[in-house]
């Protein structure tokens, strides 16, 4: 049994639409990292260690059940994300949750925020793509 995803269908061989969480797996997957990079990863952190075959079974054959807390933080290890977006992803693939919530963030977020939530999509991906940018830098650097 897997994870619920929306697959359309229109009676063509496209691929599934594929959960968040396993979206932001194949993402970094297609920026080169391989599987085995990624598990890779998690030996250096302070986390467990995530196999190979268990990250692209996520992204292939979602299990039913979402990563635990532990997996949760290895995930944003091995991708070179926050563990925010690793929970985000994993809320709305396994629970259909979107988290919008500010709460906790100044001022100076939630200016940043309303102004993206304006822009057309083409501007948010080239901002999406300088902020994960800077992300994957400061990762690599501190």
């Amino acid at each position: 049994m897997t994870a619920a995803t929306a697959t359309p269908d229109t009676g063509t061989d496209a691929p599934p639409v594929r959960g968040a969480l396993s979206r932001l797996i194949q993402q970094t997957n297609d920026e080169g990292v391989s599987y085995a990079r990624m598990s890779e990863r998690t030996t250096a952190g302070d986390c467990i260690r995530l196999s190979k075959p268990y990250l692209q079974r996520l992204v292939t054959n979602p299990p039913v059940s979402p990563p635990s807390p532990d997996q949760m933080k290895a995930l944003a290890v091995a991708l070179r994300v926050s563990l925010r977006r690793v929970k985000a992803a994993a809320a709305e693939q396994w629970l259909e949750y979107e988290a919008t919530e500010l709460a906790g963030y100044g001022d100076e977020v939630r200016i940043i925020v309303g102004h993206l939530a304006g822009m057309p999509e083409s501007e948010l991906r080239r901002w999406r793509a300088m902020i994960e940018a800077d992300e994957r830098a400061r990762h690599q650097n501190g």
